[in-house]
């Protein structure tokens, strides 16, 4: 795949480049994978804003992505690469030999016509599906399990992927995207490389209209507002607003939020780089 740049010719093209969806090789979706998603705005059930700075946005379908890949030791055949719109990487449509159809994750480089399995007994290549235990040791993975069958949640966005630094006993030691090293025990499941559309970060929208058709209303700063508003609103002039914290008053920028009580703490080595 490749960024597609636009040329200037109206003021929203200016910026613009997106994604040439080279690699997409289906119009449509496989609807029997398909469920409604209903738009909340930002509302809560009591029909509260619980989050600002939501709404509109084009209608969606969620695409059910199979996230456990627990069929294992049955061989699949890549049909499709789809193009998801309720995440930045893209989807692979396939059929097991039974005739069983599921979307997966696609990982960079999958082609259609390609076989892909899971299971213990299979071999650690592309898109594969096997528990830590059987991956080879500086492995690049992506889609993991942090707890054994609760499915894949870790390096599931675009261009993402972990490295499979080291086993001690029951537990790997992965290196995550975010700099972290974290243990997870190596009965878990993870695929074999690298999330697809890694060139996802060079996409720019060029206008304002695109964050729009994304449910993403205009954002404005709490330095801009009134004293009642927000704790850094207020003052003559441009004033800059004092310590950056949130609405509710929590500090940015350097206050900890994370519980030091956290159960998962005994599980990371090493914290993410500041």
């Amino acid at each position: 795949m490749a960024i597609k740049k636009y040329k200037p010719v109206t003021p929203g093209q200016r910026n613009k480049a997106i994604s040439d969806f080279s690699e997409i090789t289906a119009k449509k979706p496989y609807k029997k994978l398909l469920e409604p998603l209903k738009s909340s705005g930002g509302r809560n059930n009591t029909g509260q804003m619980t989050v600002r700075y939501r709404g509109g946005g084009h209608k969606r379908m969620y695409r059910i992505i199979d996230f456990l890949r627990v069929r294992d030791d049955i061989k699949a055949t890549v049909l499709t690469i789809e193009y998801d719109p309720n995440r930045s990487a893209r989807i692979a449509l396939i059929q097991y030999e039974d005739g069983l159809k599921s979307y997966i994750l696609a990982p960079n480089g999958l082609k259609v016509g390609q076989t892909v399995e899971s299971g213990p007994q299979a071999a650690p290549e592309l898109g594969n599906c096997l528990p830590l235990s059987a991956i080879p040791v500086g492995t690049l993975v992506y889609a993991i399990e942090l707890r054994p069958g609760q499915g894949a949640v870790m390096a599931r966005s675009a261009g993402t992927f972990a490295q499979l630094a080291a086993r001690e006993g029951k537990y790997a030691i992965l290196r995550l995207p975010s700099g972290e090293t974290r243990m997870v025990p190596v009965t878990c499941r993870a695929s074999i490389g690298t999330v697809s559309n890694p060139e996802h970060n060079l996409e720019s929208y060029g206008k304002a209209g695109r964050s729009r058709h994304l449910g993403r209303r205009p954002h404005n700063r709490g330095v801009v507002m009134n004293p009642h508003d927000h704790p850094m609103g207020g003052g003559e002039g441009r004033a800059s607003g004092g310590h950056p914290r949130s609405r509710k008053g929590l500090p940015a920028k350097g206050y900890k939020t994370r519980n030091p009580k956290a159960v998962s703490n005994k599980f990371i080595i090493e914290r993410r780089k500041k």
